[in-house]
């Protein structure tokens, strides 16, 4: 028992912090401290800094498991999003924003991983796109309405087509849509609603658009060997 590496004693003592504040306060807060002490070892491991601690084979169970497990949670969120949507419930907002914000995340952190920038800016560009005009359409009502609104998405998502073949004008062009989107949601007030909204749409669209500015670690490798 007392072999046990520093990471079991780490995720050990956030979870019995958590399990003191629940039964002192009640709080939340406990909630997210119970899932970092079960996500403290892969996600130390997946970003490499603690690959001594967890053998290939751990390794390859916890991609495997943690990809499926992502997978379920948007199909998940996307369920219950079309679903309050469908019902006039404007609360599908939150669930739009974790599904963008995890596809976001995974993309971005392909970036840092494996440094495939344009790779990584192109995924955002067409998961974003295909999201704001899922999203979008929920409240159209006609079907007229539907494809107005759902043209904002679809163009996103074709430039994000378009990314890897011409990234730095694809990048301008972004960040133009970003800063005409951020006009548009923020022109009529600063609630918390439409904040959030703006980051959620925003950060995305900025992330791909300076990932198509950065040169891919292949193609700077590339570069160098050519010969003079």
């Amino acid at each position: 028992m007392l072999k046990k590496d520093p990471i079991f004693w780490w995720a050990t003592g956030i979870f019995v912090l958590a399990l003191a504040l629940f039964a002192v306060t009640q709080n939340q807060f406990w909630l997210a401290l119970m899932i970092g002490s079960y996500l403290l070892r892969p996600t130390l491991a997946s970003l490499g800094v603690a690959k001594h601690y967890v053998d290939e084979r751990q390794l390859s169970v916890q991609y495997r498991s943690g990809n499926i497990g992502f997978a379920v949670t948007i199909i998940v969120c996307v369920i219950f999003a079309v679903k309050l949507g469908a019902e006039n419930n404007h609360d599908f907002e939150m669930f739009a924003a974790a599904i963008i914000i995890g596809l976001a995340a995974k993309a971005l952190f392909n970036v840092i991983l494996v440094k495939n920038f344009r790779g990584a800016a192109s995924k955002i560009l067409i998961g974003a796109g295909l999201l704001i005009a899922l999203f979008s359409s929920l409240d159209a009502g006609s079907f007229v309405g539907i494809l107005i609104s759902i043209v904002p998405g679809l163009v996103i998502a074709g430039v994000g087509l378009l990314s890897r073949r011409y990234p730095r004008p694809v990048g301008i062009v972004i960040f133009v849509l970003t800063a005409l989107f951020m006009v548009k949601i923020l022109g009529i007030g600063f609630t918390w609603g439409q904040i959030a909204t703006a980051v959620v749409i925003g950060v995305p669209l900025i992330v791909a658009g300076i990932c198509l500015f950065i040169r891919d670690k292949a193609d700077a490798a590339s570069e160098l060997e050519k010969p003079a």
